[in-house]
């Protein structure tokens, strides 16, 4: 644990390497489509998720025992780079028509998913932090991509403020953390607090700042305010980018930190996660509903997407045991990845319905797009239906898997906190079936063509076929979850 073993940092070395790579072939690009920087960026991130596959049943500990590649982190680095690779074919013909295709696009996304993967190993608080700042000034820069539009320019500056404003709280829970217990390093926190806590109170409060920090970047209520309007903002193709990916990472370190350190405080954080929970389902869910613009919509539909997750992080500790924790956490990280899956497509769809000079942004704009185009008005129910949690998606089988977490606690809180979030999502499922009524039922406003290049209709197919197949047949995943959980719990 104490040697520097490069080996277990091959794919953030790849990945650094060829942003390096990439950045420079660009330069001498004279392609408009930039199909040589494209493909470098797929091929390299097709390479980079091949590799963490192969490494998903190591453990190894690297640079002085600051980083670790275990399971869980090699399984949601993977994703992390197929859902990259979905968003950029998916923005690849919308940027083009706007005058944002150019390297940054590719490079600056390679550099977000470094930040990821620099977070998804992490085992130290410097890592984490520094992970968590790549990543964001990465996506900082990716909204404001468009210098000329003020919209997404203002978008960034807010994205910026409240993201610094975030990374602060984190920074300052963080050393808090470190004062209490004298180390930087996660293993060495637990044990430290394992052992007996030194300073309780010191403690708590650092608790109470990480949380709000990790709420920031999951995008939980109150800490929500930057979602609805930088997903509106931002050009919808890097909406996409902000919305997938890093979701991945957030969940990742809210596990390094709250249950891989901080499980001794565990009766203290959860309750903090309960209310962030109940508060992002209920602002999430009845916001949605009053919301015209379809961005807007998805964004609070984010909000208590999020607070479902958060639901199944609640119930890893009852009454000082950890015997649910593996159902609990394997439960929530299903939900995450179920969810990124799902807001691949449905980000993807606004995109293929844009088109130069006009952004399909409202609900009215998915108007008779049932006679417009039979499948992809299927296509985009299948995601509504998955969002909603309706069977059988694969939305339906993540509700269900973090309702048996709560449940199978046979603690009356819990009971009531499943009913809770069954009653509001049934709320909730009201502005996602008005969109399937919108497709079917209303005459169409626009009668354009849906033109979108063949690689793009081919990914949004597959992309709508997963979200069924993995709803219909969700043991695999669900198992490869489970066993990263407990392979990373158990190290």
């Amino acid at each position: 644990m104490n040697d520097m073993n490069w080996l277990a940092i091959y794919p953030e070395i790849l990945l650094l390497a060829m942003g390096c790579v990439i950045a420079l072939v660009d330069l001498w690009v004279t392609d408009e489509q930039r199909r040589p920087t494209y493909w470098l960026t797929q091929l390299t991130l097709a390479v980079v998720a091949g590799m963490h596959f192969y490494y998903f049943d190591s453990t190894t500990y690297a640079m002085q025992g600051m980083v670790v590649a275990d399971p869980m982190g090699h399984l949601l680095a993977a994703f992390a780079c197929i859902a990259t690779m979905i968003a950029l074919v998916y923005a690849r013909p919308y940027a083009g028509v706007r005058e944002m295709l150019k390297g940054e696009l590719f490079i600056l996304s390679l550099f977000a998913l470094l930040g990821i993967s620099v977070m998804l190993s992490a085992n130290n608080f410097l890592v984490i932090y520094l992970g968590l700042e790549l990543m964001s000034l990465s996506l900082y820069a990716l909204v404001a991509l468009r210098r000329d539009h003020a919209v997404s320019t203002e978008a960034a500056m807010k994205y910026f403020v409240l993201g610094a404003l975030a990374s602060g709280f984190l920074l300052y829970g963080l050393s808090m953390m470190y004062g209490a217990t004298g180390s930087l390093s996660i293993p060495e926190v637990f044990d430290v607090i394992s052992k007996g806590i030194p300073n309780k109170s010191v403690l708590i409060f650092g608790v109470v700042f990480v949380v709000a920090g990790l709420a920031f970047k999951l995008g939980a209520a109150p800490f929500h305010m930057w979602v609805p309007d930088v997903y509106q903002g931002a050009p919808t193709a890097v909406t996409l980018l902000i919305g997938a990916a890093p979701k991945l990472a957030a969940f990742a370190i809210t596990m390094r930190l709250l249950v891989e350190g901080m499980i001794g405080l565990a009766a203290d954080w959860q309750q903090m996660l309960m209310v962030l929970s109940i508060m992002s389902l209920l602002i999430g869910n009845l916001a949605a509903i009053a919301q015209s613009n379809l961005k807007r919509m998805l964004a609070y539909s984010t909000i208590a997407n999020m607070g479902f997750m958060l639901l199944g992080m609640t119930a890893g500790v009852v009454n000082e045991s950890t015997k649910w924790g593996d159902n609990a956490y394997s439960a929530a990280m299903f939900y995450v990845v179920t969810y990124v899956l799902t807001t691949l497509g449905t980000f993807g769809m606004v995109i293929l319905l844009s088109r130069q000079g006009h952004e399909a942004e409202e609900i009215k704009d998915l108007a008779g797009l049932g006679k417009r185009s039979p499948w992809f008005a299927l296509v985009m129910t299948l995601f509504m239906f998955s969002l909603a949690g309706v069977p059988p998606t694969v939305g339906f089988y993540a509700k269900l898997a973090v309702l048996q977490a709560l449940v199978s606690t046979d603690v009356t809180a819990y009971l009531y906190l499943a009913i809770f979030a069954v009653v509001v999502s049934l709320v909730g499922a009201f502005y996602y079936l008005r969109i399937v009524k919108v497709m079917f039922f209303d005459e169409p406003t626009d009668t354009a063509p849906i033109a979108a290049p063949a690689d793009v209709r081919f990914v949004m197919s597959l992309n709508g076929a997963a979200v069924l197949v993995f709803g219909l047949l969700p043991g695999g995943l669900m198992a490869l979850c489970g066993q990263a959980i407990v392979k990373a719990l158990s190290t």
